[in-house]
C-alpha cells in the first residue's frame, strides 16, 4: 500500500482543510482512527510503481503514433453494449488484443480493460485522482479527476459513477457484475467529484479493487436509452479510442482520440499507438486465416496446434513479410476444460464423472493432433503457483480438515494426477477401472451399451461445441467412450446459439475457458459457488453446489496475505479435482503469433499480458 498526500495542485489550502474535517468525520464511524489516501493499491504487497511514475516498464514511451491496422475476430456481434447479458459485443473477441470499445474504469490494472502487465492484483487510479479508505476497509471514496471527459465533451462526475453501479446491479447486466460488487451496501454521491462506496459483511481489501473496476458510463446517455436491449448505438466512451464506424456482425472501427483527456496520464504512455484499429469478423476460421495469408489482416493469434506446425508454409512467411513467432509469457492459463453439467441426472454421480474423465486419452491426442505442443492440466490453475501439486500443505490441511468427512479420503493421502496412457495397455486398464466405477454407480453392460440397471435407459450425452475444428479432438474421445458402452454425440452450433445455450445451461457437456488471474478472487464465486448455480448467464457451468467449495471461496476472498490466498486456492482446486466436476484440458507457456513485419514492440515485454496495445508500426511516413 502506498499512502500519499492528495496533489496540492488540485486542492488549495482551504479545500485541504475541508478535506481534513470531512475525513475526520468519516473516521469516527469506523473502527480505525486513520483514513488512508492513495493513488494505487495492491491486494497484498506494495504497488510496483511509485507515486509520480512516468510510465510502465513494459512500454516504449517514445513509440510513434499513427497508422491503420486490421485485426481478425472469429464469430459475430449484435450489440455495442458489452455489459449486458443479452447479445454478443465486439469486446468479447477484441479483448485479447487489449484494444476494445469498453468504458474506462475508475482504476486500471485488475480487470481486462487494461490489465497490469508486470504485477498481480494492483490497481492505479485512472478516472479517479486518488482514493480514501479506512484501515478496516469499510468504505472507499473515489476522488474523480475534474479533467475526465466523455468523448462528447460531458464531464465525468460522481453521479456517473453511482449511476453506472446502479446499471450494473440490474438483472439486465451480465451476472459477473452483481457477483463482483455483491459486497457493496450503499453508494453515496458526496459532491460533483466525490463518491463513496460502503461495504457490508466482513471487511475485505479486495472490495476496493472490485469497485475500482466499475466501468464508468454516461448517466445522461443511459437515462434516454434502454440498457438491457441489444444496442446498435455507440455510447459515449472516455478512453483513447472512439467507435467511428461499424456494421453489426461484420466489423467495428476504432479511431484514436487526439484530444483524449488522459493522453498524458502515466498509465497510457507508450500505449494505444495505432490511429485506427478495424476489427473484421469472420464466421469461418479458414477464411480468416486466408485473410492473413493474403494481407487482409495484420495480426494473428494461433490456437490450433496443427496449423502452427504445418500451416505456415506460404509465400508471405517464406519471404519475411509475415513473422511467425513464439513469445514466452507468465500468464496464468485459464480453466479450459470439459464441463459436465450436473443439472443432468447422468452426471450427478462422481463415479460416472470419473469414469468419463478416464476415457479421455490426452497423450494420444497431444501426439497425433497437437504435435506434442501441450502440457496436460492436472489443476484448474495451470501455469500458475495457485495450482495444487503434491500432497496438501499444512496450511491447506488446516482449511480442509473441518470438512474431512465430506471429502474423499484420497484427497489427504494422494497427489491428484490424471493417468498417462503411453500404450494401448494403459488405456485398456483405464477402461476396466471405468467399467468398474460405472457398475458401482448402477450401470450395466447390455448389448454393447451401458444401461441403467433400474430404468434400462442408456448412458448417453451430447457434447456441445461452437468450433468445427474441435471435432478432431472429440472424435477419438467419443470412440473411447463407445468402447465401454457410452453413447456420446457431438453438436456444433454457431457462436450466438452457443452463448444462449450456455447462458441457459442447456447442454450436457461443453468446452469452455474460464479466465484466471495471478491472484484469483471474487470471480471464483461466479465460476464455482452454489449461489451461481442457477443464475442465468453465470459461469458455474457444471452446476456445482458444494458447501466445501463455497467455504473455501470465502477463504479466498478474505485472504490477508498471498500465502493465505495460495493455500485457499490450492485447497479449493483439490476439492474440485477429486470431485471430477470438470475434465481439465491443456496449456501452453507461450503465445503463437503471426504478424506483418511492419510491427515493432518494446524491448521489455509484458510478461503477464499479450501487451499488443504497446506495439506500434515502424514504417510510418
Amino acid at each position: 500500500m502506498r499512502v500519499i498526500t492528495p496533489p496540492r495542485r488540485c486542492l488549495p489550502a482551504f479545500l485541504l482543510l475541508i478535506l481534513a474535517i470531512s475525513l475526520n468525520g468519516f473516521a469516527r464511524n469506523t473502527a480505525a482512527a486513520d483514513v488512508l489516501v492513495a493513488t494505487a493499491i495492491a491486494l497484498y504487497d506494495q504497488p510496483k510503481y511509485p507515486q509520480g511514475f512516468q510510465h510502465f516498464d513494459f512500454v516504449n514511451p517514445e513509440a510513434p503514433k499513427g497508422g491503420k491496422i486490421t485485426l481478425p475476430a472469429l464469430g459475430s456481434f449484435d450489440t455495442l453494449n458489452p455489459y449486458v447479458l443479452k447479445g454478443i459485443s465486439p469486446s468479447e473477441f477484441s479483448a485479447m488484443y487489449g484494444i476494445t470499445q469498453l468504458n474506462e474504469p475508475l482504476m486500471m490494472g485488475t480487470h481486462y480493460y487494461l490489465e497490469s502487465g508486470d504485477e498481480p492484483q494492483t490497481a492505479y487510479c485512472l478516472i479517479c485522482e486518488w482514493i480514501e479508505y479506512p484501515a478496516d476497509y469499510r468504505w472507499v471514496i473515489f476522488q474523480i479527476n475534474p479533467k475526465a471527459r466523455f468523448h462528447n465533451g460531458d464531464p465525468i462526475t460522481a453521479a456517473d459513477v453511482a449511476f453506472s453501479y446502479k446499471l450494473l446491479m440490474t438483472d439486465q447486466a451480465h451476472p459477473m457484475f452483481p457477483n463482483n460488487l455483491a459486497a457493496v451496501e450503499s453508494v453515496e454521491v458526496l459532491d460533483t467529484h466525490r463518491v463513496r462506496f460502503t461495504f457490508k459483511g466482513q471487511p475485505e481489501r479486495s472490495n476496493l479493487l472490485r469497485v475500482g473496476e466499475i466501468p464508468v458510463m454516461s448517466k445522461r446517455f443511459w437515462e434516454s436509452h434502454s440498457f438491457g436491449a441489444s444496442s446498435g448505438t455507440p455510447q459515449p466512451l472516455s478512453g483513447p479510442y472512439r467507435v467511428s464506424d461499424f456494421v453489426l456482425g461484420s466489423y467495428v472501427t476504432l479511431q484514436r482520440v487526439d484530444d483524449f483527456w488522459a493522453k498524458d496520464h502515466p498509465v497510457y504512455q507508450g500505449m494505444f499507438n495505432f490511429d485506427e484499429v478495424r476489427v473484421e469478423f469472420y464466421r469461418d476460421r479458414t477464411v480468416a486465416f486466408e485473410a492473413l495469408k493474403s494481407g487482409g489482416v495484420d495480426f494473428w493469434v494461433e490456437n490450433v496446434s496443427k496449423s502452427w506446425a504445418t500451416g505456415y508454409d506460404f509465400p508471405a512467411v517464406r519471404d519475411g513479410r509475415i513473422i511467425k513467432e513464439e513469445l514466452q509469457h507468465s500468464i496464468p492459463s485459464g480453466t479450459q476444460a470439459f464441463f459436465l453439467n450436473m443439472r443432468r441426472d447422468v452426471f450427478k454421480d462422481v463415479r460416472v464423472r470419473k469414469a468419463i474423465s478416464l476415457m479421455f486419452d490426452f497423450q494420444w491426442t497431444n501426439r497425433n493432433i497437437f504435435s506434442d505442443a501441450y502440457a496436460r492440466n492436472n489443476t484448474h490453475f495451470p501455469n500458475s503457483e495457485m495450482g495444487a501439486t503434491g500432497l496438501p500443505s499444512a496450511a491447506e490441511k488446516a482449511l480442509l480438515e473441518p470438512f474431512r468427512k465430506q471429502l474423499p479420503h484420497a484427497l489427504f493421502t494422494e497427489e491428484f494426477k490424471y493417468p498417462r496412457y503411453d500404450s494401448a495397455k494403459d488405456l485398456r486398464q483405464a477402461m476396466r477401472e471405468a467399467i468398474g466405477l460405472l457398475k458401482q454407480a448402477g450401470w450395466v453392460y447390455n448389448n454393447k451399451r451401458l444401461v441403467n440397471a433400474e430404468t434400462g435407459e442408456p448412458l448417453r450425452f451430447e457434447m456441445l461445441i461452437n468450433s468445427p475444428s474441435f471435432q478432431r479432438v472429440l472424435h477419438p474421445y467419443v470412440k473411447n467412450l463407445s468402447k465401454i458402452g457410452i453413447e456420446a454425440n457431438i453438436r456444433i452450433v454457431d457462436r450466438a446459439q452457443y452463448k444462449v445455450r450456455l447462458d441457459d445451461f442447456d447442454f450436457d457437456m461443453t468446452v469452455y475457458v474460464l479466465p484466471q488471474s495471478a491472484s484469483p478472487g471474487q470471480e471464483q464465486r461466479l465460476y464455482f459457488h452454489s449461489a451461481q448455480a442457477n443464475v442465468r448467464g453465470a459461469k458455474n457451468l457444471s452446476g456445482i453446489q458444494d458447501p466445501v467449495v463455497d467455504a473455501l471461496i470465502e477463504q479466498i476472498t478474505a485472504a490477508k496475505s498471498r500465502n493465505d490466498l495460495i493455500a485457499a486456492v490450492r485447497a479449493m482446486d483439490r476439492v474440485l479435482l477429486w470431485n471430477y466436476y470438470t475434465i481439465p484440458h491443456w496449456h501452453l507457456g507461450y503465445h503463437r503469433l503471426a504478424y506483418k513485419n511492419t510491427f515493432a514492440r518494446p524491448e521489455t515485454s509484458s510478461a503477464m499480458t499479450l501487451g499488443f496495445q504497446t506495439w506500434w508500426l515502424n514504417d510510418l511516413k
